[in-house]
């Protein structure tokens, strides 16, 4: 990717998708060009945490809520150190940001971390494309003399894909850090002191979901994705945890042969979104990349151990190939789907019913919401407190 942070104002732009479909627009952000993964997020709400979310590595999303940028950018709400996404495109940007929050406007932050994205394009029309012709990889070129439309198609055409992309190492903690527990005067509770203690494996974590932990008195201790079976248990846990994160599960040898030495030990084990694709895969389940993927806050999912339907917010382009209507047996006892998406039945959770492990494909951590999903938290907690017990 390059870049350049002038002025974008009358900048003009291009999208390029890999079919050859083009739309022209106006910068927005930094100027230069950039590849990914052409991706369509539906949350009206919570750009700033889409941005950064290292789930987005490598992908380029289109927003289908026709007005961006409307309260800004603030310093409370990034879910990382730094915005993930490749490039982002937008149809009507604020002119000006208003909320009391606000710090920045979104086209400063862009233009600041260098994220290259494009303005004033028909994102009902791109949206409709790729949900006729799937996610595919895309160009953002911006700037006064650009290429022309063959050269652009020729670079978009030579950029890597999504499917076999090993990224969670990318985006992932190099050194392991500690998220103390939550004490009920809402004080940080000392290390060592909490009541129970979480492994965490970072594959891409986002930064609430520490945090929903800790305030469950959780002490949790983030791990980097190259983790070993020793390091985890070297922190000697009450549970592991699974995280979020980019790229193609097919790739992700060293994550399930760490997952299926936690099952073989009985600790109890959540994972969410890519951690629900390890666990599918530990258990001997295939995955698969979807058409076009879940992306968004307003996702209804079923859980069918209670009926309750949920609406949940969803990051994934891949999904776990899991049977629907029985109990499979696997190296670990049976299992079945606990949770389906009721848009396209895909498989949205995963449970042992002989060990304490289970997952789910969205993200419970609610940020930015819904919050309809928070008990998966404490449903953690209560496997840890029988397996005390």
């Amino acid at each position: 990717m390059t870049t350049s942070t002038r002025g974008t104002t009358r900048v003009p732009a291009v999208l390029v998708l890999e079919d050859g479909r083009i739309f022209r627009g106006r910068a927005y952000g930094a100027v230069g060009a950039t590849f990914g993964e052409a991706v369509f997020s539906t949350g009206m709400t919570g750009y700033q945490e889409t941005l950064t979310d290292p789930s987005y590595h490598r992908q380029v999303v289109v927003m289908t809520a026709p007005h961006v940028g409307n309260t800004g950018v603030n310093d409370e709400d990034p879910e990382s150190k730094r915005i993930w996404v490749s490039g982002y495109v937008v149809r009507d940007p604020a002119r000006v940001p208003s909320n009391w929050r606000s710090r920045r406007s979104l086209d400063e932050e862009l233009r600041t971390q260098g994220v290259v994205g494009i303005s004033g394009v028909d994102t009902r029309a791109l949206t409709r494309h790729l949900r006729e012709r799937g996610a595919m990889r895309v160009g953002i070129f911006s700037g006064n003399a650009l290429p022309d439309e063959g050269t652009m198609l020729a670079e978009v055409r030579q950029a890597p894909e999504m499917k076999g992309a090993d990224l969670s190492a990318e985006v992932a903690t190099k050194e392991t850090y500690v998220v103390p527990a939550i004490g009920p005067d809402g004080e940080a509770v000392p290390i060592g002191t909490a009541k129970f203690t979480v492994a965490a494996v970072d594959l891409g974590i986002k930064g609430m979901t520490p945090h929903r932990m800790a305030e469950r008195g959780i002490e949790v201790h983030v791990l980097p994705a190259t983790a070993t079976v020793e390091e985890v248990y070297a922190v000697n846990p009450d549970g592991v945890f699974f995280s979020n994160g980019p790229g193609d599960p097919a790739t992700a040898d060293h994550p399930v042969s760490v997952m299926r030495a936690v099952l073989e030990r009985g600790t109890p084990l959540f994972g969410i979104c890519f951690g629900n694709q390890i666990l599918g895969r530990a258990l001997g389940f295939g995955t698969y990349k979807l058409k076009y993927g879940h992306r968004g806050i307003n996702q209804p999912v079923q859980d069918r151990t209670t009926g309750k339907v949920e609406v949940t917010a969803h990051n994934h382009g891949f999904a776990v190939d899991a049977p629907l209507d029985k109990v499979s047996e696997t190296p670990y006892g049976r299992a079945e789907v606990s949770h389906v998406c009721l848009n396209d039945d895909v498989v949205e959770g995963l449970r042992l019913l002989d060990r304490p492990a289970f997952s789910v494909q969205y993200h419970p951590e609610a940020a930015a919401g819904p919050h309809d999903a928070a008990y998966l938290f404490d449903r953690f907690v209560s496997l840890m407190e029988g397996q005390r017990a």
